[in-house]
């Protein structure tokens, strides 16, 4: 049977990294993983125990296609007292998770060979996503001085949208506010739509991150349950979208999805009640940075982007190899430390950097670093 020339996309590295790290372990080998971006804790407690409740009353079946009106208030509320945004909840589209939503973004606004902007190193699976839906990804090669954040004057002629990241995969780096309405208006300016990837708002260090809806509506913002909100398996998200696109997007969402998972909604509804024992994870996650941050340049991975929010550091690792995948399997053979090389980031760049999640307990974030400092330290460094 014949495939689909768009249907040929490529693998998504990291998960190759994660097979081959439980293989590992099911042939009793103790791996630290620092390879996947998923945090180690459980959905909040809160979450659970709304869902339980639920489970003995309801049935569980199909929800509207936009999502339950009551998880898009509550995500409506989350904005006004997070960014002081005031949110009409209509606006909210839930989704399963952001995966679906960049698949609804997608349809929305780009035909078959339009062109998108996207910084790299980036997220993968947006170009794969683009490139299954006949959509041309372009990338922006960011520079570690701007932070691996694209300028305005990067943003290439003859595309049709820009794709955003704040904090950034792999890099972890934030725009400002100053540079999110810079990079805004000059998209707009020249009639490009703007998808805002927000997953990780929560997890910053210092500043907070800033929403695109500080700056204006008419953009498409995506989030997700799975990050802060601890929820990466319940597979629920959400997008907010202008007002004149609510009817485009929801008939897509109709005949895609149906709706969302009516478990992961009301599993949603506990986790934005969770506030303290999610800030509690976060503060794991800032010694955990710490950690790193001081560890890391010590035993020679000192080539890094400054990370502010997220919980990964991306380092360049030029001077060590010229083969990230290679790097990493030795890492995994020889330390048993799980690393993603950057190949999944950056298709040009990328075989000279890794990206070390630190998303997992603190004691395993330490053996992860014991372990690292031994396999440089036996190669001289």
């Amino acid at each position: 049977m014949r495939f689909s020339s768009r249907g040929q996309v490529d693998p998504f590295i990291v998960m190759d990294v994660v097979e081959t790290a439980r293989a590992a372990e099911a042939a009793g080998r103790d791996i630290v993983h620092m390879e996947v971006g998923q945090p180690s804790t459980p959905a909040p407690a809160a979450a659970r125990a709304k869902l339980i409740a639920a489970l003995a009353r309801d049935a569980m079946g199909y929800t509207v296609a936009l999502g339950r009106p009551e998880l898009r208030a509550g995500v409506a509320e989350y904005y006004r007292r997070v960014y002081g945004v005031d949110l009409d909840p209509r606006r909210v589209v839930i989704t399963s998770g952001s995966s679906g939503a960049f698949l609804l973004a997608f349809s929305a606004l780009f035909d078959a060979g339009d062109k998108v902007a996207l910084g790299e190193p980036g997220y993968p699976s947006y170009r794969q996503i683009l490139r299954a839906m006949s959509v041309e990804p372009v990338g922006i090669q960011t520079r570690p001085e701007n932070r691996y954040q694209p300028l305005p004057e990067e943003i290439p002629e003859g595309v049709k949208g820009l794709m955003l990241a704040s904090p950034g995969n792999p890099s972890s780096t934030m725009l400002g506010r100053d540079e999110l309405a810079a990079l805004i208006a000059a998209a707009q300016a020249r009639g490009i739509a703007v998808i805002s990837d927000e997953i990780y708002h929560g997890l910053d260090y210092g500043k907070r991150a800033v929403t695109a809806l500080e700056v204006s509506d008419d953009v498409y913002v995506i989030n997700s349950f799975s990050k802060y909100f601890s929820m990466t398996g319940w597979r629920i998200g959400w997008m907010v979208v202008p007002e004149a696109h609510l009817r485009t997007v929801e008939r897509l969402a109709q005949n895609m999805f149906i709706c969302p998972p009516h478990a992961s909604q009301i599993a949603a509804l506990g986790a934005l009640e969770a506030i303290d024992e999610l800030e509690a994870n976060r503060a794991v996650y800032a010694k955990n940075r710490t950690l790193m941050l001081e560890t890391l340049p010590r035993i020679g991975f000192d080539k890094i982007a400054p990370p502010d929010g997220a919980f990964y550091v991306y380092a360049d690792v030029s001077d060590l190899t010229g083969d990230s995948r290679e790097l990493a399997r030795e890492i995994l053979e020889e330390a048993g430390v799980a690393v993603t090389p950057g190949l999944d980031f950056d298709p040009i760049r990328g075989a000279q950097t890794l990206r070390f999640s630190y998303a997992q307990s603190t004691e395993r974030i330490e053996e992860g670093l014991r372990r690292l400092q031994a396999f440089m330290a036996a190669r001289g460094h």
